[in-house]
């Protein structure tokens, strides 16, 4: 099993990364994994997620209780359990916005189905 403080620093170069690439702005997006059966590591709400510290993250079990941490957890939170809940497979959720696909969901659009993943 991963240790706790090499899962926040994998979660805290990933979201430097998407920042870095424009695939979230501001606070947006969020990030967990799962440390083990009972407790989850997830973003705070309301954080950039491009200068988060390892102090940042929070720590909460399967029902999204506050177990460790200062900081209140994403507001997406409930969506991140609800894949932990159905998947024990799940080690991890990343939500972003990349550009191209929001802009498709703006528009009321779907992705064109022969599109491949790198893209």
């Amino acid at each position: 099993m991963t240790t706790l403080d090499t899962l926040k620093r994998k979660l805290i170069e990933a979201g430097r990364r998407l920042y870095e690439r424009g695939m979230i702005a501001g606070s947006d997006g969020n990030l967990s994994a799962r440390i083990d059966r009972d407790r989850i590591l997830v973003t705070p709400s309301g954080r950039g997620k491009g200068q988060l510290e390892p102090e940042d993250l929070v720590v909460v079990d399967p029902t999204g209780r506050l177990v460790e941490g200062h900081l209140e957890p994403s507001s997406e939170l409930r969506m991140h359990l609800f894949a932990y809940s159905r998947r024990d497979d799940v080690r991890a959720v990343v939500h972003a916005h990349p550009p191209h696909a929001t802009a498709f969901a703006v528009a009321g659009r779907a992705l064109p189905g022969d599109i491949l993943p790198e893209v």
